[in-house]
């Protein structure tokens, strides 16, 4: 492994039974280390890292190990038999998903800023929690530097109340925080400063759509720099159609379900995220990969949940020039955002021909990240740049705590 010369940042990214960690250099993105801790408060409790340049390494963590005793082993085991990598750790960064109106920029961890975090719970159920328990862990297992908190909401906080407020009466939301917030604000913001960067343009003087495509999904209209809309809601629930969330949906469909039906709203909340999106349509799976093995071999769920995707996607595209009033590129990230070749092309199709968007169909296939692809891939005369970035989140945290080291 190569030994870090310059000071590090461990980034934390707490799931409810996962934890994901990185050690990232915040000046040039290079990683040294970087695993996942799995299947928390289960059985298998399970955790696998990599130091760069060595094989992965994996250990049973013992039968109900949750965030704490992950972390713990972290920190006693897996650095611990890397003093120098442990020593180059300066701040640790924590990815959080909901911070509602409170936070708008990176913050530094205190006792208020948790309590702040536990208040946008009911705005995040699945997200929070898990963060706090690894705000909590990792500020007993990392005592003596800086923690900071890099919000999926923050970057979204620049929308104009015309795309943020809903049409419901005026105390829902400022007496209970009830708004659209978005997510995936970390990603967004690295793509566009990136596509600026690759078109070597200003990015204050630059409007574009950033599509963050993964098992959770999400859209945004970005122009110069700020946010003026985005897919999801009140919770990471709304927009696009995902791996097992279903997206925009009519609210009487929940009325429905329970008067109707009979269902609690328990199991509706429990349907809509877990049961919902690509796994309701195609009946089989979530993974994109998957959903692409059945559209090309021609199975009619799996074809219904491909098209339903680039759908909704292609819709949302097209609104977005609403509030942007021109487009200059459109960027694809994400995991099925930067390898699926073919869902980028037929959302393109989609697209009016009025927007004049075009692909070039060999860069198109080429722009796949797992093979080292990036880049444009849109053709010379396309009136709109088209392109594939990877995202970074982890470099956007780290860089975030570094600004809280002294």
């Amino acid at each position: 492994m190569t030994s870090p010369v310059e000071k590090t940042v461990l980034v934390i990214n707490c799931g409810s039974s996962s934890v994901k960690f990185a050690i990232v250099n915040p000046q040039n993105g290079h990683v040294y280390l970087n695993g996942i801790a799995e299947a928390l408060t289960l059985p298998d409790a399970r955790i696998e890292w990599r130091f760069e340049g060595e094989e992965k390494h994996n250990a049973d963590l013992g039968a109900g190990a949750d965030h704490n005793v992950a972390i713990e082993f972290l920190n006693t085991k897996v650095l611990a038999a890397n003093p120098q990598l442990l020593s180059s750790i300066c701040a640790v960064g924590h990815r959080i998903v909901q911070g509602g109106e409170l936070y708008s920029e990176p913050t530094l961890v205190t006792d208020e800023v948790e309590a702040g975090i536990e208040n946008c719970i009911p705005f995040a159920p699945l997200h929070n929690p898990a963060h706090l328990i690894g705000i909590r862990a990792a500020r007993k297992a990392f005592s003596t530097i800086p923690h900071v908190t890099v919000f999926d909401t923050a970057f979204h906080q620049t929308m104009p109340a015309v795309a943020y407020r809903f049409a419901i009466p005026e105390e829902l939301y400022t007496k209970h925080g009830i708004r659209r917030y978005g997510a995936h604000g970390t990603s967004h913001y690295y793509v566009t400063h990136e596509v600026a960067k690759e078109l070597n343009v200003d990015v204050n003087n630059f409007n574009v759509i950033t599509c963050h495509l993964g098992n959770g999904a999400s859209v945004s209209a970005v122009k110069n720099g700020m946010c003026l809309d985005t897919s999801m809601g009140l919770t990471p629930l709304d927009g696009l159609v995902m791996g097992t969330r279903c997206g925009e949906i009519d609210p009487s469909v929940v009325f429905f379900m329970c008067d109707v039906l009979g269902y609690k709203v328990e199991q509706v909340r429990e349907i809509f995220n877990k049961k919902s999106g690509l796994m309701g349509i195609s009946g089989e799976t979530s993974d994109w990969r998957g959903i692409t093995k059945g559209y090309l071999a021609g199975d009619e769920k799996a074809k219904l949940a491909f098209e339903m995707f680039c759908y909704r996607l292609a819709k949302f595209i097209a609104s977005y020039y609403v509030p942007l009033g021109h487009v200059d590129a459109i960027v694809f990230t994400g995991g099925i955002g930067e390898n699926s070749y073919l869902m980028r092309e037929k959302v393109i199709e989609l697209l009016p021909e009025v927007f004049g968007i075009k692909l070039d169909a060999d860069l198109n296939k080429a722009a796949l990240s797992y093979l080292g692809g990036r880049g444009m891939i849109s053709s010379a005369d396309s009136k709109v740049k088209v392109v594939v970035v990877p995202t970074n989140e982890e470099l956007v945290i780290a860089q975030s705590a570094m600004k809280f080291v002294k």
